[in-house]
Parts: C-alpha cells; structure tokens; sequence
C-alpha cells in the first residue's frame, strides 16, 4: 500500500524517522522498477535545527522544496558526487525531512546490481544514502516530485520494528551544526547489514 499524503503531515520529524524504518521505497526509472526496504535514516527538524539545510528559516532555491507540504522528493547533490534522497514531511512552511541512508533491496536486484556493478549480497550495494541513490536510479530529475505519484513512493508492506530492535545515534557528517550534532537522530535497523557505519550499536 502506497503511503498518501496525510502519513507525510505528520508534525513528529523523529516519530516518521523511525516508523519508516521496514516501509518500502520504489523506483519507477526508464520503465525499470526497483525497491529496497529502508533500513537507516536520518531526521532533520527544520528551521530549528543547525544541521538541517533550512536552519534559521534559509530559503533558497535548493531548499524551497522543504517548505511545501510533506510527501514530496527532495534531492540535493552532495560533494558534487552523491545524490541523496530525502522525504520532506510535516506541514507547509515547516521545513521537517527524512534522509534516506540505507535500503536493503527488494525488486529488481539485477538492475541495483547492474546499476552499482556489485552484488546485491554486498552490503554496500546500497549502505550509505549515496548507495542508495546510485542502486534505485535517484538523481536530481527525481527532486520535487510527488511521493504519491508513479515515479518515486514509499509503501507500507507491514513490517515493523519495535524500539528495542532501532538503534539511535548521532547523525553522520553534522559536525558543523554544533551541539546539535550530537542529537541522535539517527536510526537504523540493528543487526541489519544493509545499514552504513558506524553502525555497531
């Protein structure tokens, strides 16, 4: 079942964090279909929070997209290298947003695994929202997009974890924002190997 647009308004950036660990992010590229169960992310609490990009209320034209309502795409070019994914959330001119740093594969492993040239066994294939990215075909001509529409969605497959099974740590590459880099607002599926590093708990 695809997610709609009512999940996404929720005004909990940390609950969504961690309730879309199990859901389903897919990929509709080319006429090639390719899924990974989210297994790691990251949650960025808007215009209060110095690591998020609309820390102190920035509007650019990169970041307009996390001030629209919740359930859309927002993908930014990272080092010049990495696309990463993120799902803006809460409501509009509230600037919340999900990263997604790790998937574990789904469907169309042989496409993820042409796309990566890696077997889908490894568990870098898609560890790291930069794998993730490069193994369901993300890049900028996915940002803005509609996360209830035909390209990019996120569904709920009924997997669920309970606290005890979510690791949280610190957020990975945030050193700049400061005492807000040591918030742990990061979380991840344990004992999952499809999940970056650090990721021993």
């Amino acid at each position: 079942m695809k997610l709609d647009k009512t999940y996404y308004s929720n005004q909990d950036v940390l609950f969504l964090a961690k309730d879309l660990l199990g859901k389903v992010l897919v990929t509709r590229v080319n006429g090639a279909t390719t899924s990974g169960i989210i297994t790691e992310t990251e949650a960025y609490a808007g215009v209060g929070d110095k690591a998020s990009h609309a820390y102190g209320g920035r509007r650019t034209n990169r970041t307009e997209i996390m001030y629209q309502q919740g359930g859309v795409s927002y993908v930014y070019l990272c080092y010049g290298i990495h696309y990463l994914f993120n799902v803006v959330t809460s409501l509009k001119d509230e600037p919340h947003a999900v990263l997604i740093r790790a998937v574990e594969p789904l469907a169309g492993k042989d496409i993820i695994e042409m796309r990566r040239n890696r077997s889908v066994d490894k568990a870098s294939v898609s560890s790291g929202p930069g794998s993730v990215s490069k193994a369901l075909g993300i890049d900028l001509g996915l940002n803005s997009k509609d996360l209830t529409g035909n390209e990019i969605w996120i569904e709920d497959h009924g997997l669920r974890y309970d606290d005890s099974e979510i690791a949280a740590t610190p957020r990975v590459g945030v050193d700049y924002a400061g005492d807000h880099a040591l918030l742990p607002w990061r979380f991840f599926v344990k004992n999952n190997k499809y999940v970056s590093k650090p990721n021993k708990v």
